[in-house]
């Protein structure tokens, strides 16, 4: 995905930024898709797949790795996964 739709979908308000969050989100059943960076926790990448195997969300995977992701996000931290709200 390039940066620009990144960018876009930092506007909507239904989107969840950080792993915890949208794993949360997840178990809920409250989303409709996950985006994972290049690089991600092998634990997290672990959980996302079960949960999706479970769920049936679509899970799209970034060229951008977690540092560059956290750079679009405007955050001063590393992060591994955005989600977006049903």
């Amino acid at each position: 995905m390039p940066s620009d739709e990144i960018r876009k979908l930092l506007e909507n308000e239904n989107l969840i930024i950080g792993t915890e969050r949208t794993l949360k989100a997840l178990r809920k059943g409250e989303l409709q898709k996950i985006w994972v960076v290049s690089n991600p926790n092998p634990t997290t990448q672990k959980d996302i797949e079960h949960y999706k195997k479970i769920t049936g969300v679509e899970v799209e995977t970034l060229k951008e790795n977690n540092e560059e992701l956290g750079i679009l996000c405007k955050k001063q931290h590393s992060i591994s996964v955005i989600s977006l709200k049903k």
